[in-house]
Order: structure tokens, then C-alpha cells, then sequence
């Protein structure tokens, strides 16, 4: 079917509507992160800053640990995308390819379990990580991301194991390979897309997690960078409002810079799994 060109027309303004929606907070926040005091306190605020300057970049790093607390994000996150996916992976296969009642019923879970509030959670994993010593640690904090990950990672990569034929582990098998052999040298290779889709996600979902760290970590060496943009807020609740917008630029370059280097493997296992034979 052949679309008008009001039709067209349309749609194409519904697109730059929803762009500019979206680009507009962080263009705004990197105009702030150059503007100087002068200007952020000014009744006609402007898109370009008209005396673009550094210190707010200065200050942040002066006033807080940033480039630790990018640290201990980027450990956390980067921990819990890599066990997320290394638990999820086989637990996907099994999933997808045991059509049993058990199967359906942990699928169920995976659905159910995304609707639970964070409050729900935070108590009793704050009593098995104090039973196990690992309360104001990072590697306890990587663990409760893993958690709070692999239910979705779960239902994620069991799509994708449902788009490789059954097929080619079928073959895999008369050849004389274990199922372990399978999963690694026939399914993986195939499901490479997804997986880097899902630990993206993951990490993306760790790096930005604020409600967890706050709770579990307490030294301020150990705490995470969404955790340390709350102290540029003074106790009145007054921002400081130059350095939080440069620190809060500088925290959303990485989640940026990871999905623009492998949005392509993300769109080929999107059309991949949307293929079937």
C-alpha cells in the first residue's frame, strides 16, 4: 500500500516531534555545563552559552570524586551486564528449547517478577548481603544488579534462541556433539547479537541504578556516580547548578558511547531474530 503524501507528511512530523522530545533534555544540560554563573542565573535564558567556560567542569571534579565514583559505576556495571549474561545464556537455552510445564511456569516468573517494586526487594537482599559481609561493597552491589537483571536478560536472549533453527543443532548432534558442544560452538555464534543487545541493557540499567546504591553503599569512595550527583544538591535543596549539569553530562557519555559503537549489532540481531526459516 502506497502512503499519501499528507500521510507522509505527517508521520515525518510525528518523527521530528518525538527527536527533539527526546534530544532536548540533554542538549539543554550540555548548554548548562558551559554556562557561566552569570548566565545560569539569567530571566532570558539562551540555547548557546555567550561566554562558554570550564569551571563548572573544574568545580565538579574539585568538590566531588567523580572520576572514583565513575569507577566503582563502571565495575558494577560492567559485572554485573558480563554474569548476567553468562547465567542467562544457558538458562535462555533450556527455556526456549524444553517446551515443559516447568519451562512455561519459569517464563511466567521472568513476566511477573519485572512487575515487583524495588521496595519489595531491598529488604531481603539487604539481609542476605549482610549475612554474606557484603553490605558498602561494590562486588555486593554487582550482585544485587545480577539479580535484579537476569529475569529480564532471561526472557530476552529465550527470544533469541527461539529464532535459530533447531535444525542446526540437530545436525550439531548427529555429528556427535553434547548438548554442551552445541550451545557453545553452533547456538552462541548465532546468538552473538543478542547477547550483546542484552548485556548492553544490562549495563545501561546498572550504570543508571540509583535506588540500590544508595541504600547499600554509605563510604563515599565506594559510592556510584548517580549517588554522587546528589551531593552537588545542597541541604536546603538548592542545586549547584553549573557543576551538577557538567557532572550529569560527563555520567551520560558512557551509556552513550557504547550504545552508538554497537547499535549496529543490536539492529542486525533485531532482524536477525525477526527472521524465521
Amino acid at each position: 500500500m502506497r502512503t499519501s503524501r499528507p500521510a507522509r507528511i505527517g508521520q515525518y512530523t510525528a518523527l521530528l516531534a518525538y527527536l527533539v522530545f527526546l534530544a532536548f533534555p540533554f542538549l539543554w544540560l550540555l548548554s548548562t555545563a558551559f554556562k557561566p554563573p552569570r548566565e545560569l542565573g539569567s530571566l532570558h535564558p539562551t540555547w548557546i552559552p555567550k561566554n562558554p567556560t570550564l569551571d563548572n567542569f573544574r568545580q565538579a571534579f574539585g568538590e566531588q570524586p567523580l572520576l572514583q565514583a565513575a569507577l566503582n559505576s563502571l565495575t558494577a556495571a560492567l559485572g554485573a551486564a558480563v554474569i548476567a549474561v553468562l547465567i542467562a545464556t544457558p538458562m535462555a537455552y533450556v527455556v526456549a528449547r524444553r517446551r515443559t510445564r516447568l519451562a512455561k511456569a519459569v517464563t511466567g516468573w521472568v513476566v511477573v517478577s519485572q512487575a515487583f517494586p524495588f521496595v519489595l526487594l531491598i529488604i531481603p537482599l539487604f539481609l542476605v548481603l549482610k549475612n554474606l559481609g557484603l553490605i558498602n561493597s561494590v562486588p555486593g552491589l554487582v550482585l544485587v544488579y545480577v539479580v535484579w537483571a537476569l529475569p529480564f536478560a532471561l526472557w530476552m536472549l529465550a527470544g533469541y534462541v527461539r529464532a535459530v533453527p533447531p535444525e542446526l543443532e540437530e545436525a550439531a548432534a548427529v555429528d556427535g556433539a553434547g548438548r554442551v558442544r552445541t550451545l557453545v560452538s553452533v547456538t552462541a555464534p548465532l546468538l552473538a547479537p543478542g547477547i550483546v543487545a542484552t548485556g548492553l541493557f544490562a549495563f545501561i540499567t546498572a550504570w543508571n541504578e540509583f535506588f540500590f546504591a544508595l541504600v547499600l553503599l554509605k563510604t563515599p569512595e565506594k559510592q556510584t556516580l548517580p549517588v554522587v550527583l546528589t551531593h552537588f544538591i545542597g541541604a536546603e535543596g538548592v542545586a549547584d547548578l553549573g557543576p551538577l549539569a557538567a557532572a550529569a553530562f560527563l555520567a551520560t557519555l558512557p551509556s552513550l558511547v557504547v550504545f552508538a559503537l554497537i547499535q549496529r549489532r543490536i539492529t542486525g540481531g533485531m532482524l536477525t531474530g525477526a527472521v524465521k526459516s
